[in-house]
């Protein structure tokens, strides 16, 4: 049965799928606002884990509507919730197993537990979150092992956490994203595989 994750090309939906793949084919799926816009380097991450990989375009005007979101509210936290949302009902529609990098501890982007029970309820699919009893040091301790890891703080790195094309569009408007979004949040991109290490136990 396939299993279809939200990649970010980050450690934590890396590992996400790492751990499925032991009992699903795993599909990675990068969504963006735009069907232009380039995600080389999670595609290049994708491509290091050895999954196939699928870029998914919100509909037209999503962007629009989240970016309007953000400058109302006066903070990320809501809107990127919303998006995370609309990710993974698109991918009810194609899966009967989706899956994220949700880990203990996260706020945001995270649904309640009624809301994963009306997925399933409503669409026939599960959803599931392999690191969600995973603190962040053991996130850590077994991405070192089984991934290599690229850090930086936003802005350097390319992840596909929604957040790129969000601040462009902010920047374009000529609203600083900076005043928006938390500063010095770091960032991770996966580079490779530790390939002498094929199963997590």
């Amino acid at each position: 049965m396939k299993a279809g994750v939200l990649f970010s090309g980050g450690k934590d939906s890396s590992l996400a799928a790492l751990l499925l793949s032991e009992n699903y084919e795993v599909e990675l799926n990068t969504f963006v606002f735009s069907s232009g816009t380039a995600i080389v380097q999670i595609e290049q991450a994708a491509a290091a884990l050895g999954f196939p990989h699928h870029k998914r375009v919100f509909p037209s005007g999503f962007l629009d509507g989240m970016v309007d979101m953000i400058v109302q509210c006066g903070y990320p936290g809501d809107t990127i919730q919303r998006i995370h949302r609309e990710a993974i009902h698109a991918l009810c529609g194609l899966y009967e197993v989706i899956g994220d990098g949700t880990r203990f501890g996260d706020r945001v982007p995270l649904l309640t537990d009624s809301e994963v029970r009306s997925i399933s309820d409503r669409h026939g699919c599960s959803y599931v979150r392999p690191l969600f009893g995973y603190p962040k040091r053991e996130v850590q301790r077994l991405s070192a092992r089984h991934l290599i890891v690229t850090y930086g703080e936003t802005g350097q790195i390319r992840s596909g956490d929604y957040e790129h094309e969000i601040r462009q569009e902010l920047d374009r408007r000529g609203i600083s994203s900076a005043s928006i979004f938390p500063q010095d949040h770091e960032q991770s991109l996966v580079t490779g595989r530790n390939s002498h290490l094929e199963i997590i136990a």
